[in-house]
């Protein structure tokens, strides 16, 4: 990275420990090195490398938050959000791909699977010899992703019989392992679901249709299809009927999961835009001479750096979320603050970029263009701004209760 933004970043109160450097120089340099050559033709084609996924986990930038019996690093949520902010610095398709096999499919069975099912699947996902994505979201049930869940399962003998489909799952056209949710007792609602692990090539799952995308191009997205898919019973997580308390524990680490992809796509667009600003010349100066260029790269720099405090503390404070803890309180409210914060602030720093770049950004095969298309995904996934607006007055009002 260039001088001006660095690798040394500060955050908050406290500086970076020097392990915690260590992990976003190294994940830095990979991604420099192995992710940016790709990220170009991932972007025009909607291409997906199927080797890359095998790299990572032979560089060791899988299972940050796995133990090492498992095949993972066995580190903290703060070291894979490093990981991932220094994977969208160069290619934020590929962290995204990242993201939902690392943290919402592997962490989660690491989180609330049995002995077996870590056994048998984390090796793998470490690895990154098998793809894991999460099959959460259907057809007509976003922000309702619980209540209105129409997915199924029924046990049948020693299997349960899933039918239903999800959409835009991440990952969900490639993966080998996927974490689905469905109803098991649909008279309990939202407490009646239930988590399943599902495996590519098991009878009645296929792959519906991939899905082209504005942006986060060459991260594959797709609908999923269940009919009479049959899954082993060993391979319900966490019982039946508790899905919810997995859901919601998973949902507030993928918010603080979610902020370092804008902080990585921020810090790369500011990059851009001061390189630009002292390159591109109008009026016999470089355009950096200007008051109004100067602004523009200023309020850049102060978004940059006010989201990285605010992502560092979330993960800092979310490292600790209990499993099953999620869903309430100070750190509910938090993840959705972080990420709002977050998600607002890159797209406030890709308008000022766009604007630095003028018609060179316009065109679409430019970087800060691809940069741009990425913005508005963070600002409607895992839970819309509206919905994390909600959340936070929500336990803000709670808290004034408890106080009356």
């Amino acid at each position: 990275m260039d001088s001006a933004i660095g690798t040394g970043a500060s955050a908050g109160m406290f500086t970076l420990a020097d392990d915690h450097e260590l992990i976003l120089g190294n994940a830095d340099r990979f991604a420099r090195n192995e992710l940016y050559p790709l990220s170009e033709r991932m972007d025009n084609e909607e291409w997906w490398p199927p080797e890359t996924f095998a790299k990572i986990g032979e560089s060791g930038l899988f299972g940050i938050t796995i133990p090492e019996s498992y095949g993972g690093a066995g580190l903290d949520l703060m070291a894979a959000g490093l990981v991932l902010q220094g994977f969208s610095r160069w290619n934020h398709a590929m962290a995204l791909a990242w993201v939902a096999h690392d943290n919402l499919c592997a962490n989660n069975i690491y989180r609330n699977g049995d002995e077996g099912q870590r056994r048998r699947y984390l090796p793998g996902l470490c690895a990154g010899t098998s793809v894991g994505a999460l099959g959460l979201t259907e057809p007509g049930a976003g922000s309702d992703a619980l209540g209105s869940m129409r997915t199924t399962a029924r046990r049948d003998g020693d299997h349960y019989v899933l039918n239903g489909s999800k959409i835009y799952i991440t990952n969900g056209p490639i993966a080998d392992v996927l974490l689905v949710y469905a109803k098991t007792d649909r008279d309990r609602g939202a407490h009646g679901i239930s988590a399943f692990i599902v495996e590519k090539g098991m009878p009645g799952f296929t792959v519906a249709q991939k899905l082209v995308k504005m942006g986060y191009r060459g991260s594959q997205t797709g609908e999923l299809l269940f009919e009479d898919c049959r899954v082993p019973a060993e391979n319900l997580v966490g019982g039946e009927n508790s899905g919810v308390s997995i859901v919601m524990s998973g949902l507030d680490l993928e918010r603080a999961m979610i902020s370092p992809i804008c902080l990585g796509v921020a810090e790369r667009a500011l990059e851009l835009s001061i390189d630009y600003a002292k390159t591109r010349r109008q009026f016999g100066k470089p355009i950096g001479s200007f008051q109004m260029v100067q602004s523009m790269l200023a309020d850049m720099y102060v978004e940059v750096e006010t989201m990285r405090t605010f992502t560092y503390r979330v993960l800092a404070e979310a490292a600790s979320l209990e499993i099953g803890g999620g869903g309430r309180g100070d750190v509910h409210m938090l993840t959705a603050a972080s990420v709002m914060y977050a998600a607002n602030a890159v797209h406030r720093v890709l308008d000022l970029a766009m604007q630095v770049h003028g018609g060179t950004g316009y065109i679409w095969e430019s970087e800060i263009n691809r940069l741009y298309r990425s913005i508005k995904l963070l600002e409607i996934g895992a839970g819309t701004t509206e919905v994390r607006k909600m959340i936070i007055a929500g336990e803000l009002l709670k808290g004034m209760a408890r106080d009356v």
